[in-house]
């Protein structure tokens, strides 16, 4: 009897996945011995275990495809609403795994679902995932896949705003996802030419922003692009995190915080201002060809660790290799942008404002 393996996608969708799926069923069915089974809609599938096998058919012509065959969802194991209520489901999910007779499992995901994939690990199950997020936030890896691709679709939007933005003589500020890094703002914003791009690690203050506006009109600029992280926080918001229920009020703060920063830059600036929020079209459509090769080299290299029978870790791209890391490690820090990085230096170098 052949091996099986599960694999699912869990969290936001991002382009890559279908890649790396078809990189773990090719690589196992080319070797022989596998049967790759998908649990649809991440851990929910697994817990109300809906399936399918994934045959050389159902993986043939997917790697140019966005978003994910498997579908997914941000149910986690032992938070699962049932019901109208939230309850913990991983004695279910751990009870599927045995009773389908799973050798192990895959799991595609970011931050989050190394997290879950961990407990699951620590519950007994074989467990092994890939890093795939458009935040680039997943400790110990260079990139993960997804990233790529989203920062080539928001760097394409400022190039386009700059035309619009020239035409009128506005600032035009652009919001990028990224949760709370500023790594997609940070490469998107440079790439595209952004004049100002605020991030997350980098508390902003609004007058020192509209500074930079102003400087650039007395130097005869008549347009500015701003670029802001969808997590970067003004300084007045870092004021508030310190209050009673901090964390809460700058969580509501932020539903508006580009809308609002663009009434007090108009006000500081006497410039016309518009605003553009990126928003879920950073993780649709082709993936660009560096994540479908990421993507790939990874769900190959986890199908090898697989037939060598090595579990409990995330595959990781790192100095242009993939390399096992225990998943204790990557299960629950954020990779961030350090204050001293290259991107950040080379911004502040050529007069990149950062609100600082």
């Amino acid at each position: 009897m052949s091996k099986l393996i599960g694999i699912l996608t869990s969290g936001g969708d991002t382009p890559g996945l279908n890649s790396a799926i078809r990189a773990v069923g090719k690589t196992l069915l080319h070797q022989g011995g596998y049967t790759l089974v998908g649990y649809l809609d991440g851990f929910r599938g697994l817990m109300e275990n809906r399936f399918v096998v994934l045959d050389d058919t159902y993986l043939s012509g997917i790697i140019t495809r966005g978003g994910t065959i498997l579908g997914s969802s941000r149910d986690k194991p032992h938070k699962m609403p049932i019901g109208g209520k939230v309850m913990d489901m991983t004695d279910v999910i751990v009870e599927n795994y045995h009773k389908n007779h799973l050798s192990g499992l895959v799991c595609l995901g970011g931050g989050g679902t190394q997290k879950n994939a961990f407990r699951l690990a620590k519950a007994g199950l074989n467990v092994l995932t890939l890093p795939k997020t458009i935040d680039n936030d997943i400790m110990h890896t260079d990139i993960s896949f997804g990233f790529d691709t989203a920062m080539m679709i928001a760097t394409e939007a400022i190039d386009r705003l700059h035309s619009t933005a020239s035409s009128h003589h506005r600032i035009i500020i652009v919001e990028t996802m990224g949760h709370k890094v500023g790594w997609l703002a940070l490469g998107s914003g440079l790439a595209g030419g952004a004049d100002v791009i605020l991030l997350p690690e980098l508390v902003y203050d609004e007058q020192v922003v509209a500074d930079a506006i102003l400087r650039r009109t007395r130097e005869g600029k008549k347009f500015s692009i701003v670029v802001v992280a969808e997590g970067a926080i003004s300084q007045t918001m870092a004021k508030v995190l310190s209050e009673d229920n901090g964390k809460q009020k700058v969580e509501q703060m932020l539903k508006t915080r580009t809308a609002d920063l663009a009434t007090k830059l108009e006000k500081l600036t006497a410039r016309e201002t518009r605003v553009t929020i990126l928003g879920h079209v950073q993780r649709g459509g082709t993936p660009t060809p560096y994540d479908r090769m990421i993507s790939t080299a990874l769900g190959s290299r986890c199908a090898l660790e697989i037939m060598e029978n090595r579990w409990g870790h995330m595959m990781a791209y790192q100095n242009n290799e993939i390399v096992p890391v225990a998943l204790e490690s990557v299960a629950g820090p954020v990779k961030y942008i350090p204050e001293n990085h290259y991107l950040i230096t080379c911004a502040k170098e050529m007069g990149v404002g950062l609100g600082q």
